[in-house]
């Protein structure tokens, strides 16, 4: 039986990886922060927790003496290090706490794999957000990083001592350079979830507004389910290496309101109101990315199309508020 650690388990992209690796036999571990919430896991928790297949550590990624001893004690075949700050918005308030969990965890645990003599395979959640203001579109291995945020600075220095790690010390280590994913996971911060979180929320006639920011900012948006998905297509190759994960199609906040709302038969405009607060020092307009790498030498191809990733999030927000999807969705 393989064994797998994943940090960050408990997120988006975290929760869907685990019931991959469950599914294909894997004994998986997972960091925790202490007094995090589990909830993403929970189900997964019981259904696995019990025999033994999922199991969770409490380690800070600030603490790299425990992080080494807990690697060299669960001896995985693979390391998944998703564990960040990842809120873009909010790594401009907490810029040093970004720098430090985002890009000097990646280090931590990478050199945690050098200094017990592990032969795990590591994969690193790099972001589109690297390149910020693009040189070049699509965006593809080979364009250069021009982050715009600490978020994304701090991911490019994660993305860059990978491929040291790599080079220096052998280890099997890639990078994924996934552009923007969602799921009815994501946290009610970021604008996709935000949108159909509030949108539940109205019909049932507990909110009144949703206070967004630059609706014309456009993202290549797909499934997370599909995405964790290429994370361990990467880790089965004979070598380490970088990928770009995207749909290789761009739509802007205004289109995901159009279809969010639309599927319900309803008009974003009279609720929605622009609040200055929600836009960035430095905005990243649009991000889209070229993933022909990915498609040839992994054989990934995403399946889910974004106005089915719109319409899955509303349906499962209408359900957390009671409402029948049937019933409202056109």
């Amino acid at each position: 039986m393989k064994r797998a650690l994943i940090t960050g388990i408990t997120g988006q992209d975290g929760s869907y990886l685990a019931e991959l690796l469950l599914e294909k036999g894997y004994a998986v571990h997972g960091l925790v922060r202490q007094g995090g919430s589990t909830d993403r896991i929970e189900p997964i928790l019981r259904d696995h927790g019990p025999r033994g297949a999922l199991v969770l550590h409490a380690v800070d990624l600030s603490d790299s003496a425990l992080l080494t001893k807990t690697l060299g004690k669960v001896q995985p075949d693979e390391v998944y290090h998703l564990a960040a700050q990842t809120h873009v918005g909010l790594s401009f308030e907490v810029p040093e706490y970004t720098a430090d969990i985002t890009g000097t965890g990646t280090v931590r645990v990478l050199e945690a794999i050098r200094a017990t003599g592990s032969q795990a395979r590591f994969y690193q959640a790099s972001s589109s957000e690297m390149f910020g203001r693009a040189l070049e579109s699509p965006q593809r291995e080979t364009t250069p990083f021009y982050p715009r945020s600490p978020y994304g600075a701090a991911k490019v220095y994660g993305y860059w001592i990978t491929v040291n790690y790599r080079e220096a010390h052998r280890i099997h280590a890639s990078n994924g350079i996934l552009f923007n994913h969602e799921s009815p996971r994501r946290g009610e911060s970021f604008v996709t979830r935000k949108i159909t979180r509030a949108l539940a929320r109205i019909l049932s006639g507990r909110q009144q507004e949703l206070l967004l920011g630059n609706l014309d900012a456009k993202r290549d948006w797909g499934y997370a389910r599909d995405y964790v998905g290429a994370m361990w297509l990467m880790l089965q190759q004979p070598e380490g290496d970088d990928y770009v994960i995207a749909t290789g199609e761009t739509h802007s906040v205004r289109e995901f309101l159009d279809i969010a709302f639309g599927s319900v038969g309803r008009d974003w405009h009279p609720v929605v109101r622009i609040d200055p607060r929600y836009y960035r020092p430095t905005e990243v307009d649009r991000l889209i990315g070229d993933s022909t790498k990915a498609r040839r030498v992994l054989g990934w191809t995403p399946r889910c199309s974004f106005s089915e990733l719109v319409r899955l999030m509303v349906a499962e927000d209408l359900r957390l508020e009671g409402l029948d999807p049937e019933k409202w969705m056109r």
